[in-house]
């Protein structure tokens, strides 16, 4: 079984969460396979190495699964972007839309040395609206989107669309 064929027969589906007609894909499954965690890493190690990034971002909470094992086999940092509130120094933020209203993200102001080369990893690539924000958050310091890495993606969503004006690269393990 390949890794796409594994990791799908793992994630469960959940019918009207978090309301009525979303079909939630529920990767916590996963997390319960150290083996799987694993090879799911060294996936990511495989396909972001020969970028040669200078940092990976991750993005809250979900994207902070993978992205510090993964940022420590490539021996870079790792960037966390949370949600307003949770970072302890001074932070940069950007909002953006959501279905229903809008959210906000933010990193801390020294988080990335100027003219990094940077690979935004999250857990899931659906509208791509988080990922936007983010990848304006480091072109705010200055630094480079490299790609973007992401455990799954859901493609009726079209949240390449959103991305690609920061990067073509846009690396997923698993499609739905």
């Amino acid at each position: 079984m390949n890794l796409e064929t594994t990791i799908k027969s793992i994630i469960r589906d959940i019918p009207d969460f978090p309301m009525p007609g979303i079909l939630f894909k529920d990767l916590t499954p996963i997390l319960k396979n150290p083996a799987l965690c694993l090879e799911i890493t060294e996936a990511f190690v495989q396909l972001l190495r020969p970028l040669k990034p200078d940092a990976l971002v991750a993005l809250e909470s979900r994207g902070f699964w993978f992205a510090l094992m993964v940022s420590t086999r490539l021996n870079i940092p790792m960037i966390p972007v949370r949600k307003p509130g949770k970072l302890p120094y001074k932070t940069i933020g950007e909002e953006y839309q959501l279905e229903y209203g809008t959210n906000r993200v933010e990193m801390h102001i020294d988080a990335l040395k100027e003219k990094s080369r940077v690979i935004i990893l999250d857990d899931l690539l659906a509208t791509g609206g988080t990922a936007e924000a983010t990848s304006k958050l480091v072109e705010r310091q200055k630094c480079e989107v490299l790609a973007f890495a992401f455990l799954v993606e859901l493609t009726a969503l079209n949240g390449k669309d959103r991305l690609s004006k920061f990067s073509d690269n846009i690396i997923t393990l698993t499609k739905y």
